[in-house]
């Protein structure tokens, strides 16, 4: 029997069980049934929440989710902290104006935000003079929630219950994200899926377990959490920040708690793969550390997970093949929870060896920038420079 004879059905088996503990022994990752934010339901003692939001060049968003915020229920008080951080555009403006439109003019401060110093990325420089600002107040909750995102009338409700029921110290939402186009269809679904296979929410919840997460869009937090951190202060160079805090939090005491919020969204659109892979080659390399041993093993791993089981249903080996259909079957098993979720037709749950080839593309393209110079550009910022 040849090498090759052999080969082939050891992949085949490999294959089959990582599925199968990706399946049974991940956490459940996949489940989204499970993940899924309680509705918000009345509060008897309702507590007063500052909400802080970064925004950069944001006025084509910024007013949907103005909205939606100052139209929350069962919420006894609450204040708005937008930072303008150097806007181009009318971010501002078009802040003030939805916040007049609602007749709730008082309940929103526009901090014009201060020139970054070196050593913070914009984002956390904005929040961190919103949260010095919302301080004032006294509030027992942080919301730090990004521009784009619309809130569900009871989104603060629900963190609010969540964290109150459960006594976590910060609780986040993965919001749903625009899911429209063909690019969208083929890779949003998947980004989601891929996040909460790093990041198990069962794993994230359990306070012996070390995994810590959570998703930047749409973070409440206890100022007293926060304080026990470090603050803001302490992930200042980071640029997954939520993560970054997450951990932090975890690591100082606090319990936390992720789910999927299937009525709070993103307004913002990715509407072509250029887009898309963009997003991911902002932060896909510093999750890798900067490491190009990890960065390889990476690849090869999501090669041989998605791409393999596919390689296996054309072997000329029967046995190759038949555990060729077994891992595409777990695998399709595994996606499909995901992409309902999305609303899409099942037939999408056959297209993650796809996805997985082309964020396999767009991690090598994160290394590479981030090897120019130009790694973490965001919005004419590079927030992760290549350390001498």
């Amino acid at each position: 029997m040849s090498v090759h004879s052999l080969l082939l059905p050891l992949a085949g088996i490999v294959s089959v069980l990582i599925w199968s503990y990706l399946l049974l022994a991940r956490g459940g990752f996949w489940r989204v049934r499970d993940k899924l934010a309680p509705h918000g339901g009345e509060n008897r003692a309702t507590p007063d929440v500052a909400i802080v939001i970064p925004a950069r060049n944001e006025a084509d968003v910024i007013g949907k989710a103005i909205a939606s915020l100052l139209n929350q229920s069962s919420i006894h008080s609450l204040q708005i902290f937008l930072v303008d951080d150097g806007s181009v555009d009318e971010t501002a403006e078009a802040a003030r104006e939805a916040a007049h439109k609602i007749g709730k003019p008082e309940l929103l401060t526009v901090i014009e935000g201060k020139p970054l110093p070196a050593g913070w990325s914009g984002k956390l420089w904005a929040l961190q003079q919103g949260i010095a600002r919302a301080r004032e107040l006294a509030p027992q909750y942080f919301l730090l929630t990004d521009a784009d995102i619309v809130h569900a009338p009871d989104s603060l409700s629900s963190l609010v219950r969540i964290a109150e029921t459960g006594n976590y110290d910060l609780v986040s939402f993965m919001v749903k994200l625009h899911c429209e186009t063909f690019a969208e269809k083929l890779l949003i679904p998947a980004f989601v899926f891929f996040f909460f296979k790093l990041y198990p929410p069962k794993w994230i919840a359990d306070p012996h377990h070390l995994t810590a997460g959570a998703a930047g869009g749409c973070i409440l937090i206890r100022p007293e959490a926060l304080d026990r951190a470090g603050g803001i202060a302490a992930i200042r160079g980071e640029i997954i920040d939520d993560c970054a805090l997450a951990r932090r939090v975890k690591q100082s005491g606090g319990r936390i708690w992720l789910g999927l919020a299937p009525s709070t969204y993103s307004a913002r659109t990715y509407r072509s793969f250029a887009e898309i892979g963009s997003m991911i080659s902002r932060t896909a390399f510093n999750q890798l550390r900067h490491s190009t041993t990890i960065l390889t093993g990476a690849v090869l791993g999501l090669v041989f997970t998605y791409v393999m089981p596919i390689v296996l249903l054309f072997s000329r080996n029967r046995f190759s093949t038949t555990l060729g259909v077994l891992a595409c079957l777990l695998m399709s098993v595994t996606y499909l929870p995901m992409v309902r979720f999305y609303r899409l037709s099942w037939m999408w749950a056959v297209t993650l060896p796809v996805a997985a080839l082309f964020y396999s593309g767009a991690t090598l393209h994160s290394a590479i920038r981030y090897w120019s110079g130009s790694g973490g550009r965001w919005k004419g910022r590079v927030q992760d420079p290549v350390a001498f």
